[in-house]
Formats: structure tokens, sequence, C-alpha cells
């Protein structure tokens, strides 16, 4: 099976993206994304990588934030080029009449609708579960917010960094004599995105028995809680606290990050007894496999300085390389740490098609993470990068029917 292709199209400016893409396994599927930031997004922006119709919905005045966050080429934001691909966009003020009305007919056609305004917003624009299931009770109504929609902090603003910080993740994150680590980047956010889209594939399949839609509620503290593992039943059944280790595991050892030679860094998993064994005698320590405590994950964490020490030791006298093919000749498990740009030049990552190439009429040749996986039979593709702000409203409304009149009423009203 071969990676997964991107899709382009010519440089230039055309007047909408491409009209007849490559049939994915979710086209036919409509999504309308009304979410801003990352968690949202992201899940639409997932399944549109397999052929979902995603039609991102923006405020006239105040676009999606992402638009701006990070690095930006020729004022255009590049973190957008890529949470914004394979969606059509169009604006549109959910909070005048005239947006309201649009909406619920673009929901008549839709199947998933993602949110991810407060608890409460839609429904003050009388946008809420009970009107929009009136208007197609087909409907998936996928609502991500920080803390759900009910229980003692529904209301409050939530981010992914409160996220990281509440689940426990900052806690066990760090070295054990400084201060608990937040990632530098949007893990929670990201770790949701990936569980909403699950949830709306979840809810489809449902409504594919019961012919009904229903509600998704996705709290950003509790994906990131799930992928923590077994910690909370650590502490129900043996009152275990996890502390922060480092690079260190508390369930086997060695397992760190290593200097080489030439300055660069590798990391060392043993989670397998019979690969710790073969690390050892690589490093020319066959005697610590007899030791007593060497049988177990557990007992050699507890005996990780010795055994750190030994790997440490073999690692900075020889330049990466000599490091990467040693480990692999031995059937060890080493991987080099790597920065974006030597992700870029992988060649594993390029032998599986993880880094696509797409054409975007705005700042040309672009190169970004493919779709997610692979599929034999109907793969998913990159049909276009991110676009500008509203770029298809007058087409998707003008399908929807609505005449060049009814555009400038809307206008006017200062609904689109």
């Amino acid at each position: 099976m071969t990676g997964p292709a991107a899709t382009t199209q010519p440089a230039g400016s055309p007047p909408g993206p491409p009209t007849s893409p490559p049939a994915g396994p979710l086209t036919g599927l409509r999504v309308l994304d009304l979410a801003t930031l990352f968690a949202g997004p992201m899940a639409a922006t997932l399944l549109g990588d397999f052929g979902a119709e995603v039609i991102k919905v923006e405020h006239p005045e105040r676009p999606d934030p992402s638009r701006g966050h990070g690095p930006s080429k020729d004022g255009v934001g590049l973190w957008w080029k890529h949470l914004g691909r394979n969606k059509r966009t169009i604006t549109l003020n959910l909070s005048t009449p005239g947006g309201r009305a649009t909406l619920l007919r673009l929901a008549a056609s839709a199947d998933v609708i993602v949110e991810n305004f407060r608890p409460g917003t839609l429904e003050k624009w009388d946008l809420g579960w009970e009107e929009l299931s009136a208007a197609n009770p087909r409907l998936v109504l996928t609502r991500v917010t920080g803390f759900g929609q009910f229980g003692p902090y529904a209301h409050r603003p939530g981010f992914g960094t409160l996220a990281e910080a509440m689940s426990g993740f900052a806690a066990i994150t760090g070295e054990p004599d400084a201060p608990p680590v937040l990632p530098p980047f949007g893990l929670a956010d990201s770790i949701a995105g990936l569980a909403t889209a699950y949830a709306v594939m979840t809810a489809l399949a449902a409504r594919d028995r019961t012919g009904e839609g229903q509600v998704v509620d996705m709290a950003l503290i509790e994906p990131i809680l799930m992928v923590l593992g077994p910690h909370l039943l650590w502490y129900d059944q043996l009152g275990h606290v996890q502390k922060r280790t480092g690079n260190r595991s508390a369930n086997n050892a060695p397992r760190n990050t290593y200097r080489t030679a030439d300055g660069t860094w590798v990391a060392v998993s043993t989670s397998a007894q019979s690969v710790a064994e073969r690390v050892m005698r690589l490093v020319g320590r066959p005697e610590l496999i007899e030791e007593p405590w060497f049988a177990t994950g557990a007992e050699r964490a507890a005996h990780t300085d010795v055994l750190d020490e030994a790997v440490g030791t073999w690692i900075a006298a020889r330049p990466r390389t000599e490091v990467l093919a040693a480990f692999e000749k031995a059937e060890a498990a080493v991987a080099p740490v790597q920065d974006v740009r030597d992700v870029m030049a992988d060649p594993q990552y390029q032998a599986l098609g993880t880094i696509a190439a797409v054409d975007d009429p705005e700042l040309g040749a672009l190169r970004m993470q493919n779709v997610l996986f692979r599929l034999s039979a109907t793969p998913g593709a990159i049909r276009w990068a991110g676009r500008p702000h509203g770029a298809d409203t007058d087409a998707v409304l003008t399908e929807l029917g609505l005449t060049g009149a009814d555009l400038a009423a809307l206008r006017a009203e200062g609904a689109l």
C-alpha cells in the first residue's frame, strides 16, 4: 500500500476550490464547522481529509483566531493553511435574524455541525438543539467546550492549557525537582480533535441504525485524561500518586534521552525485557543482565542510575549515525531526537508519504502533514489548503438557493 498522495490545484487564483475532488469514503457527508481555534476545527479537518464537504462558518468581522496564530507569510497565517484545508469558507453572523435563518437552511442539508461556543450561546440565538433538530432530525450536533455542557465549571472559558493542568498531565511532566511542564503546542486540543472526529463517526453510525441524529458533548478535560492511562486506577486501588520523573519511567529502564559524541540526542526504550537485554549486551555490560533486579521493568527502573550510566557512557563516545546503526543491528529500540528539519528529511516519513505537497493560490507550493492514516481502497487527500476568509460565501449560499438579492439583503443586515 502506498502513502496517501495530496491532490493539488494549479497555481494562480481560481474562483474556488476544486469542484471534482477524488471520492473519499466520507464523500456525501456535509459538515458545518462553526468552531474556532483548534479542537473543533481539527475534528472537521479530519473529516474533510477523507472526503466530507466541510463548510467553515466564520463571523464576518471576527474570523477564526487560528488565522492569526503563529508565524505568517505575506500576511497569510500558516497555521490556518493546515487547519483550514479541505474547507469551503463562508461568513455568517449567527446573532442576526438573517444569519440565524440562513444557518437553519444550511443545517437542513447538513449531517454534522461542530461548534464550540460557551454553553447556552446557541440557545441565546434560538439555534439550540430544539431548533436545529427540528430543521433536520438526522443532524449530529457536536459541542466542544472546555468543561462540557453542564456542571459547576461549564460556563467558564476553557482552553487546552487548562485541560493539560487539570487532567494531571502537567503534574507528571518535567523533572522531579522542577515545576510542572505544559506542552509547547495544543496537546489537549489535538487529542480532543481526534476524539471528536471519533465521536462524530460513532454518532453517525448510530444514525444509520435509528435514522435520528443526536448531540455529542465533548469536554477538553476528558480525552487527555483518558490517554494518561491507568493513574486513576493506581490511586483508587493503591493510593499511588504518579510523580514527575523527567524522561525516565517508573515501569522500565533504561529509558531516557542520551547525548551522542557529535552533540545530538537519541531516545532509547526498553519496554520489552528482551530489548533491555540486547541493549546491555550492545553497550558492553552483559553482567548487569544477571543481576536479580534486572528481571522486571519495575526493578530495572529502581536501578535507573546504574543503567543510565552504562548506556549514556557508551552513546556519548560515538556519533549519532554509529549509535543508530549499532542499535538497529542489535535489534534494540532507538530513535533520533529530531527537530522539524530532520522530520522533513526523514526517509521513513518520506516512504509513508507523511508530508504532502500542496499548491496554494496565495502562497504557492506548501508542505504540511498529510492525512492521518492510509486506506488501501478509499484514501483521503488534501484537496486544497486553508482558503481566505469568506472566499466561498456567495457560491455556497447560491447553491443553497439564495439569489443575488437575498445575498445583498443579508449583507445590508450585517449577516454576511
